[in-house]
Formats: C-alpha cells, structure tokens, sequence
C-alpha cells in the first residue's frame, strides 16, 4: 500500500455522535463519507490518514482497513493471515498486539482462538514481536473484526486516544473528553467567532477547545501517532502535512471565559492554557455560579458540563446548583445559547431553560450522557 493507494478509513466516535463528525469529515474536505454506527467511513490514502489524526477534533480514533479475506475456520484462517501481505504496512521491529472480535454470524466465533492464530502467523511469517495488554504503548494495534466469516483488518494508525491532544496534562474529576467537548461545541453551532463561557470549567476543555478553534490551531499539533510507527510512513511529506495545515489567519480578540468554585481547577486550566498556546485569549477565575456575571460584549454561547451525580456529587443535592444555574441565566444571560451536558434529564429540567428538543443520548465512561441546548434566552 503506496502514498496512492485508496482504502476505507473508519473515523470512531462516541455512539450519538456520529452525524456531528460526519459534518467536521464533510467540512475538512474528506471524500466519500458515510455515517455507520460508532463513527464514519471515508475513503483516502495514507496522507488523508496523517491528516484525519492531525485535524480532526471529534474522531476518537483513526483506523486504516488495511484488507480482507473470507475464513470458515480456524486452519483457513491461519493459513490465509500467513500469506496476507503485512509487510505493506506493517514494520517486523515494531511490537504488534491483536485485537479481534467476532460473532456467532460466522464460522469462527471464538475470539481467543482467532487471536491466537494471528498472533501465530504474524510471529512466524512475518516475524514482528506480538505482545499482549497496554504494557508496550509503542506497539501498532491490529484489530480483526469476523463478520459473516468475512475477516476484516484494521490497524489502529493513532496509538493514543485523539482527545489526549498532548498539551493537557492537569484535569479534574471526571473530565469532558476533549474530542466530545469538540463535537458538543460544534452542535450548539459554534464556529469559532462567538463569546464562550464555562462556569463550572474543572479544568477547562470546553474553554480550550474553543479557543484552539477560533485560533485554526490544529488539535495533533503537539502529539505523537501510531501511524509514524507504520511502513507507510513518510516523515518529509508529514512534515510537508503539517506545515501547510497551520494557523489560521483571522485576528481573535479574547473572548473565552472559565470559572470554577474549586480554586485547584480553575489553576490547573490555566496551566493548560499556557501549554496550549492560548493563555492570552482566555480568562480563568474563581467563582460560584451564583456570582456568574456575562462579560462585555454581544451575547455568544454558555455551554457546561456540571456534576451528574454519578461520580462526583450528591445526585439529591444537585438539584439545587441546577436550579441555581438556571436562574442565574435567565436573569443575566439575555440573549445568550446555552448548552448543558449531563446524563439526568431530572437535573437539566430543574434548571427550568427553555430547552430544544433533545439530542440523543451519547456514550461517556459508562454513562448515557445528553447535551441540553437553548435558543437564545
């Protein structure tokens, strides 16, 4: 598989949020687009795969379908994976650790057995170390998915989560992801030339996601990718990449605020906004939400992603802080959207917001969590 080589690539994404990558797919100019459960498919070669895992703000991961065959049974399966051509994209001194999955749709449909097959023929045909677990986070992930005893091979070109951008290092309790802050911000139609502000930031996604937006600061600009571990790979032309998909050149005013109670957050943001590069355009304070005040300007967006009860906080008590925020922002924010992010439609309804009709329900370290969005107030 050459630079010219075209393939499907499968952009993940947090179930209830496919339809919001598609659209960030759609406006970076990436062909062939479809939405499937889980994420979107696209077609490309191994730039366009450089490119998604380096501007893409809501993919999870990019995976590169790398080919295919039909299996029956376990024989068939590890003759056929000692004859696939993994030297295409794969690098024999390059730890690899499997990862398969299957179904009773299909003839094979022990994963631990299939596992140990590839496993087998990788180590024996095409002799790259085969190791297990997150013990060697430099290792290339190979995923096997046995569908109607189609065998489909994926390889995870990422390594690391996309939402670990490389510059956040301090967060709070139960942080926002930065790809699901990004995806949230842009279903509340935010484009990056409106007024952001965060009253219960933690340690300051929200804020930072949305001022790396309006600044065309790209997201993997900081951070390392599985895929520079790949025998595709082509440093001069990834450095051509990233060179050419810089800074934007709008002129952005400060217009991003966070605040928190915990005084500890609210610092540990605004170191994360120095690592970031956007520490001049943002403001971090300390505040109760009943002291919330708009900043000067015309109204924009206050988007907030408060305690669900679930891992931080009395769910009981929680009630009241909603209530709180709710009023606060009926009486002050005229004007003003709002977007809430919980998992209790109890809670956002305590707030007593206008709300929008719901989106769905979005997947979130086990939880089913919700974004609640206003029209202007």
């Amino acid at each position: 598989m050459d630079d010219s080589t075209q393939f499907e690539i499968f952009l993940t994404a947090a179930p209830g949020l496919e339809k919001a990558l598609l659209q960030e797919a759609r406006d970076l100019d990436f062909s062939g687009l479809k939405s499937v459960p889980g994420g979107v498919t696209c077609q490309g070669s191994w730039p366009e795969v450089w490119r998604a895992n380096l501007c893409l703000r809501g993919a999870a991961r990019v995976l590169a379908r790398i080919g295919e065959f039909r299996a029956f049974h376990l024989a068939q399966l590890d003759k056929r994976a000692r004859k696939f051509p993994w030297g295409d994209v794969l690098r024999s001194d390059i730890p690899v650790r499997v990862e398969v999955v299957t179904n009773k749709k299909s003839k094979i449909y022990h994963a631990g057995a299939a596992c140990q097959r590839i496993e087998r023929a990788l180590a024996e045909s095409f002799g790259v170390p085969v190791v297990k677990g997150a013990d060697t986070p430099d290792a290339i992930t190979l995923k096997l998915r046995i569908d109607d005893n189609n065998c489909l091979f994926s390889v995870d070109t990422s390594g690391e989560g996309l939402h670990k951008r490389g510059h956040k290092v301090a967060i709070g309790k139960a942080p926002m992801r930065e790809t699901l802050a990004a995806l949230f911000l842009r279903e509340c139609g935010y484009d990056g030339t409106q007024t952001i502000v965060d009253p219960m930031c933690g340690s300051g996604t929200f804020v930072l996601e949305a001022a790396e937006i309006a600044l065309g600061l790209l997201p993997g600009r900081t951070r390392s990718f599985a895929f520079e571990n790949l025998a595709t790979f082509d440093a001069e032309k990834w450095v051509v990449l990233k060179t050419k998909a810089g800074l934007s050149d709008n002129e952005v005013r400060p217009r991003f605020f966070g605040s928190d109670r915990n005084a500890g957050v609210v610092e540990m943001a605004a170191a994360n906004a120095d690592r970031a590069g956007v520490s001049e355009l943002v403001s971090f304070k300390q505040a109760a939400v009943s002291d919330l005040q708009p900043p000067p300007g015309d109204p924009g967006l206050v988007i907030v992603n408060p305690p669900y009860g679930a891992r931080i906080g009395n769910k009981k008590l929680l009630y009241a802080l909603y209530a709180s925020l709710g009023q606060t922002l009926q009486e002050r924010f005229k004007g003003w959207r709002v977007g809430i992010v919980t998992s209790e439609t109890g809670l956002a309804k305590a707030t007593e917001l206008p709300f929008l009709p719901y989106g769905p329900p979005v997947a979130h370290g086990g939880l089913k969590i919700r974004l609640f969005q206003t029209g202007p107030l």
